[in-house]
């Protein structure tokens, strides 16, 4: 019988294997914390992982244990006989400065986010020598979607296709699952041959996993690529289960509180539009939350631009970002009445943001803290693709081969 959503829609239910009987072997490039590891869960066991950071290395090793399988690399030293066995996925969550509207926008052929080649490369000489993966699963910021006016996104699905593999993608917000601002893509392919069940696929885009943008990016393939796209269907209600507020700690470690006269300059930082949101809140009373990023904004004068600070009390954070690519550091503002205290975000704020268990351990230092966590994948989000797509997929029958 097929699982029914809370929205009423229909889903297959997919073989359900205990840990003895089975775990599906993955490897996973660009690992970080190993936040796409979480978020696969025990169904799936990591036989190979990669990072070229030893201190986000050390933040995987402090949750996972020693894990052998971790390599920690650059992925153009890699080569096929450091990847074990045969993976039933790749994952991949590249880095994305070079594709962001922070970064500098040099897209693929950017020294960050072209580390995408070296990875494909490996992958191909995998696929050569008869152990590749039956899914491959790339994961971005939504900006890989429009990248050089959408050449980078056409470069990747045409590789992949290539290589022989049937192509879709989804863009998922993680405020669909916790109140941080996090719109990301997600492009999931299926090797050719594996047959697909029409549970899975839409026979066009709807729904709020494929909007605008993304569509646009499927009319801009050509032909040839098209006919090998696939719309992924996924159920479209989800429940944020926690505001922001109820993340936000009383007495955080390794942050402090602004004295009043950096609040003041905050404050100061912003346009009229957001010192009325900020007084509406005061006038309020009672105690409300709310977070700031600085950001760089025109003027209105010619092309002068000035940093402004701009404030939201919607129970959602903005976007965490790494100051890497050229954004700030996101600021806590706690209102109670006619005052106003401010500090940075706390290291366990932004675990428990990307849906980070509790006892994930952080690294001492803050700023290894903040880039771990905001260059990693919300938890929740890999456990929602895992669920509807992943797995089920992973229990896809291929034609048998002739004898």
């Amino acid at each position: 019988m097929p699982q029914r959503t809370a929205t009423g829609e229909t889903f297959p239910v997919f073989k359900r294997w205990t840990m003895s009987r089975l775990q599906l072997p993955w490897f996973e490039f660009f690992a970080g914390g190993g936040m796409a590891r979480l978020g696969l869960g025990r169904n799936w066991k990591c036989t190979f992982a990669n990072d070229s950071c030893e201190k986000k290395a050390r933040a995987y090793r402090s949750y996972f244990g020693p894990s052998p399988e971790l390599k920690v690399a650059d992925v153009c030293q890699l080569e096929t006989r450091d990847l074990p066995g045969t993976p039933e996925l790749i994952w991949a969550s590249f880095p994305c400065q070079d594709l962001s509207l922070a970064g500098n926008g040099a897209g693929l052929k950017g020294s960050r986010s072209g580390t995408f080649v070296p990875f494909w490369n490996l992958t191909k000489r995998l696929i050569e020598e008869g152990r590749g993966p039956r899914i491959i699963v790339l994961e971005n910021v939504a900006g890989a979607i429009t990248s050089h006016n959408g050449r980078d996104f056409t470069t990747i699905v045409r590789v992949m296709a290539e290589a022989g593999f049937r192509v879709g993608a989804l863009l998922i917000d993680a405020a669909r699952f916790l109140p941080q601002s996090r719109p990301r893509l997600f492009i999931v392919a299926v090797k050719n041959g594996v047959l697909i069940p029409k549970d899975l696929i839409n026979d066009e885009s709807c729904g709020s996993w494929s909007p605008e943008s993304l569509r646009k990016a499927y009319t801009n393939l050509p032909p040839s690529l098209q006919s090998v796209w696939m719309w992924w269907r996924l159920p479209e209600q989800t429940i944020r289960t926690s505001p922001l507020s109820s993340l936000i700690e009383k007495n955080p470690r390794n942050v402090q509180w602004h004295d009043p006269r950096e609040t003041a300059r905050i404050i100061s930082m912003m346009s009229d539009l957001n010192k009325s949101k900020l007084l509406d809140v005061q006038r309020a009373g009672g105690q409300k939350i709310g977070t700031v990023y600085r950001r760089t904004r025109p003027t209105g004068v010619g092309r002068a631009k000035t940093q402004r600070a701009e404030i939201r009390f919607d129970e959602i954070s903005g976007c965490l970002r790494t100051p890497v690519g050229g954004s700030s550091r996101q600021i806590i503002v706690v209102v109670e009445g006619r005052n106003v205290r401010s500090r940075l975000l706390s290291p366990r704020e932004a675990a428990r943001l990307m849906g980070v268990p509790e006892n994930y351990p952080l690294p001492s230092n803050y700023n290894e803290a903040y880039h771990l966590f905001g260059d990693g994948l919300a938890v929740p989000v890999v456990s929602w693709l895992e669920k509807w797509l992943l797995r089920p997929l992973a229990y896809c029958r291929e034609p048998k081969k002739a004898a």
